[in-house]
């Protein structure tokens, strides 16, 4: 079989050098440094996490390595040798191979053909092969641990299946270097597991992965070794099994985990919203009851595919239920749209901010009253004037970072983007709101951010409900929880009752 990539090296002491090998990189841009003497080494056969806060240096570090930004300062060094100048298409001969959270495919192409793109040679004139071209994708793909078929238009693809893509053409390429940024952010627990067998497949193999990711537990179970950046420098570098959950936060952002939960005691008034019996037959929610009280957070945790998400969109009129009773503020309500839920004080954040939470293309001001258009119009007329006040009142409130109110939320941080998201909603003045995921695949900067603005609406009187993946968020931020599995209600835990043990045993459909 053809080699590429980077043969094994090694050093005068006859141990294996680094596959790569960063030395005091620093770069700025605008007069702003984005890295400080930045140094970092991946060995073969390891999982090296790269964490720290959005801001940190870690998207300016891996583009340096994958020869998309110039460092200012600094060596690279690929198999032991000085990369001078480096380019992606040098990067890629070199055997380094990046996997994005945004997986840059070409959509209107078969899986086949953008698998070709990246490994079949070019420059010749010569007949296409499409059943070997099949053939090698649909192996690929196996090895990559999924079952997509090759004829497949990208475009169908979802966002996990399209990460699947780019990881078989890294397989495909023997890249050496595989760096992967936030692979885990759309995907399942089951696709997670699979995520994790093709990593271990490669270390075997002999590769070096770069680890990306915001979830410090998933880190903890993958990784071998962990190298900490804040503004710019290297905290330091340690084996993962070397340090904990909150050693770690507490390096990424200077200061405890206890501020990342700011929970703090907040009166809690009469039931803002109940459910009785509520159920939606398609959405496979049946027979949920719960109550929400003002100033109270209250917290749902469950699996994927628990249901969690589908009683949000019919609470909030997406998909209407069909049995049961909504009650707001003591009167029955009849939610049959998102409109007359915001009519009557709901708000819902919901979990994929990208698709449904803002609109990256339009600017700050415009996502902001995008749901509350009434407040800043004019005889049918939108008064801009009005718009950049109202929105400039929730960016000063949420602390969002951003030069103007004019700026396309595209050009935003996840977290910033979130909190846009959120300001959407506050616009509405709800009483009641809903959160999906309020902080996935932020920082912890960000999250502790969120989570002390959740706190303030608390404390105004808003009731929270609060849907999380995260247990430690569930458990840190509620003052109830409640767990659903297979659509319905399956126990509800007090604050001082509440472990991640009993989350997951309700979750599993298991009785305490």
């Amino acid at each position: 079989m053809r080699k590429r990539g980077i043969a094994p090296r090694y050093g005068s002491n006859s141990m294996p050098l680094p596959l790569l090998e960063a030395s005091g990189i620093t770069k700025s841009f605008a007069g702003v440094r984005a890295l400080r003497g930045v140094s970092f080494e991946l060995r073969a056969g390891e999982v090296h996490a790269l964490i720290g806060e959005n801001g940190a240096g870690k998207s300016t570090l891996i583009k340096i390595m994958a020869g998309a930004v110039t460092a200012d300062s600094g060596t690279l060094r690929v198999g032991g040798e000085v990369v001078a100048q480096n380019s992606p298409a040098i990067a890629r001969a070199l055997g380094i191979a990046v996997i994005y959270q945004q997986p840059a495919l070409f959509p209107h192409l078969t899986v086949a053909e953008n698998i070709a793109l990246a490994l079949e040679p070019v420059g010749n004139w010569r007949k296409v092969d499409w059943p070997a071209r099949e053939r090698r994708a649909k192996e690929l793909i196996t090895r990559a641990g999924a079952a997509i078929q090759p004829d497949r238009l990208v475009a169908t693809l979802s966002m996990p299946e399209q990460q699947v893509v780019k990881i078989a053409k890294a397989i495909g390429a023997e890249a050496k270097v595989v760096i992967m940024d936030e692979p885990t952010a759309s995907l399942s627990e089951t696709e997670v597991s699979s995520l994790f067998r093709v990593i271990g497949a490669l270390k075997n193999a002999g590769a070096g992965i770069i680890y990306i990711s915001h979830r410090i537990e998933e880190i903890s179970a993958i990784a071998d070794r962990i190298t900490v950046l804040r503004d710019g420098e290297s905290i330091g570098t340690h084996d993962a099994a070397a340090v904990n959950r909150d050693q770690l936060i507490a390096m990424m952002v200077g200061r405890g985990v206890a501020a990342i939960y700011p929970k703090r005691t907040v009166p809690i008034g009469d039931v803002a919203m109940e459910l009785r019996g509520v159920g939606n037959r398609d959405a496979g929610v049946r027979d949920v009851s719960l109550s929400v009280r003002q100033g109270e957070i209250l917290g749902i945790a469950g699996l994927v595919g628990s249901g969690r998400t589908q009683l949000a969109e019919t609470v909030f009129g997406l998909t209407p239920a069909d049995s049961g009773e909504i009650v707001v503020n003591g009167a029955p309500v009849r939610v049959e749209s998102p409109a007359v839920a915001i009519a009557h004080g709901i708000g819902y954040v919901p979990e994929d901010r990208r698709q449904h939470g803002v609109v990256l293309d339009l600017p700050i001001a415009a996502n902001v009253t995008l749901s509350s258009l009434d407040a800043v119009s004019d005889h049918g007329l939108i008064d801009r004037g009005a718009e950049q006040v109202l929105a400039q009142r929730y960016v000063d409130q949420l602390r969002v970072k951003t030069p103007s109110v004019d700026a396309a939320a595209g050009t935003l941080s996840g977290g910033n983007q979130q909190k846009v998201a959120l300001a959407r909603w506050l616009a509405t003045k709800p009483k009641i709101l809903i959160l999906d995921e309020p902080t996935q695949g932020v920082d912890v900067g960000s999250k502790s951010e969120i989570h002390g603005i959740m706190m303030d609406l608390a404390a105004a009187g808003m009731a929270i409900v609060m849907i999380s993946s995260e247990l430690p968020e569930v458990l840190g931020m509620s003052d109830r929880m409640l767990v659903m599995h297979a659509g319905t209600i399956a126990g509800e835990l007090t604050r001082a009752e509440a472990t991640q043990e009993k989350i997951l045993t309700l979750a599993l459909g298991h009785a305490l």
